[in-house]
């Protein structure tokens, strides 16, 4: 029994290890110390573009970002000291588009530009 509880605290312990992995993977840290995550977003157009990067702009802790329009990535660069990747997503997501694995806001999604919408054709 005591070998059973051991071997399970240690897959517990493991699989907590592993999520904490996976969350850090899409971070890289610059030399004085900011984090640039890239994000799948749900762009589809230039118009995307400014909206998201407009938006990023007004986060506290972003220091810049970039939508990449024909692969959907949006590379940001925060001051984690500020600010954290799971805020910058739902801020994404409040700007009407999906962040990752978050889907985009309902509300904000029914309010972007039709160009804007995820079955937008151009």
């Amino acid at each position: 029994m005591k070998k059973l509880m051991i071997a399970l605290v240690a897959i517990v312990a493991l699989t907590i290890d592993v999520k904490a992995q996976q969350a850090t993977d899409s971070l890289t840290y610059t030399k004085d110390g900011m984090a640039v995550a890239k994000i799948k977003t749900s762009a589809v157009c230039d118009m995307c573009k400014e909206t998201l990067e407009k938006a990023m702009a007004y986060e506290k802790g972003v220091k810049k970002s970039d939508l990449h329009v024909d692969s959907k990535i949006l590379t940001v660069t925060f001051d984690p000291k500020k600010t954290s990747l799971d805020k910058i997503r739902v801020a994404i997501t409040k700007t009407g588009y999906d962040a990752d694995n978050l889907q985009a806001d309902k509300n904000a999604y029914e309010n972007i530009d039709p160009c804007c919408k995820k079955d937008a054709v151009h």
